[in-house]
């Protein structure tokens, strides 16, 4: 395909920013890939987009939608053209995020203990109070480390100025990373020789980073705490995330109605008997984790959970109650 084919018809639009091009001239970071998408054809590079859709699905590399009652399995969207940030644009976001989620953490621990923020007028009372993610439950409870929010969704964008924005926080149980990790593997088959062209930086320790930041807050100091990744089930339109978590960090996958409190601690039922639960990564939304608690209807959570947590006997994560910090 040469660069005139390459380009035909391509709008560009002063309103958007365009990540490849700037009036008719390629961005100097796509500069490699350009050139590596001028030696396909159209006819190839859509044999590609083919073949990504096919690994998806026959991978099960799947969301579910629910519509009418009915699940429709469906992928989530992959362009095979690969998306550029560079060293220089990721530290910037890198730091703009760490001080963020900084912020939101000190946030969330004043909103359930001293509440200055609310005493000194800087958010009006009601805002908070009338918020239904806010949860008189956590009020001056303590969670492991002063810390709310261990993993966070940022929705960023760039817009027409070329710069970066927080669209929106995802502070309770954000999905998403495993379709990321599997967009860099289908990449790779797809464009084996791409990513090494290009000196692209791996995320592949993503899961061994996360089972290290579970670790670390076990209220038992033992080498090896029991972590499990409590999912709602199968019909979660995230499962295969539950799923592929679960497996990569090497942890149990649970559902509510393995575990059980029984004396202010959380226990896992297993053919050799009870074992106890240091950490919980849990993919339940806030009103299902306790029916003692919460939804006395609810059938996805643990009874009694909230009272182990309110012991410091297991840790949650995310807390429960961040949904107050990022309410549209």
């Amino acid at each position: 395909m040469d660069s005139s084919s390459l380009l035909k018809e391509y709008p560009l639009s002063a309103s958007v920013w365009d990540e490849m091009c700037r009036e008719n001239e390629v961005r100097m970071p796509y500069q490699k890939v350009y050139e590596f998408l001028k030696q396909i054809s159209t006819e190839e590079l859509t044999r590609k987009e083919e073949m990504a859709r096919r690994l998806f699905m026959n991978q099960g590399i799947t969301f579910t939608v629910y519509s009418s009652g009915e699940g429709i399995e469906k992928i989530f969207p992959f362009d095979v053209i690969p998306r550029i940030i560079t060293a220089t644009e990721w530290d910037f976001i890198e730091r703009g995020i760490k001080q963020r989620l900084k912020a939101l953490n000190l946030f969330l621990k004043d909103i359930y203990h001293n509440q200055f923020i609310l005493k000194d007028g800087v958010v009006p009372i009601e805002m908070i109070y009338s918020c239904p993610h806010f949860l008189r439950e956590m009020h001056e409870l303590n969670v492991p480390h002063d810390i709310y929010v261990h993993i966070a969704g940022i929705d960023i964008i760039r817009d027409a100025d070329g710069q970066f924005y927080v669209l929106e926080d995802n502070l309770r149980t954000p999905s998403g990373v495993s379709y990321m990790l599997e967009n860099r593997e289908i990449t790779k088959r797809i464009f084996p020789d791409l990513l090494p062209q290009n000196n692209v930086r791996t995320v592949m320790e993503y899961p061994q980073l996360l089972y290290k930041n579970l670790s670390s807050l076990s209220p038992r100091h033992i080498s090896k705490p029991n972590i499990v990744l409590l999912t709602p089930g199968i019909y979660n339109s995230a499962y295969f995330e539950h799923t592929t978590l679960a497996r990569l960090m090497g942890v149990e996958l649970v559902e509510g109605r393995d575990l059980v409190v029984h004396n202010h601690h959380v226990y896992t039922k297993t053919t050799g008997g009870l074992q106890q639960v240091d950490v919980i990564y849990r993919r339940v939304d806030d009103e299902f984790l306790d029916p003692l608690v919460f939804n006395p209807n609810g059938l996805l959570g643990v009874a009694g959970l909230m009272s182990a947590y309110r012991k410091g006997n297991v840790a949650i994560v995310n807390a429960p109650g961040n949904g107050v910090a990022d309410d549209k």
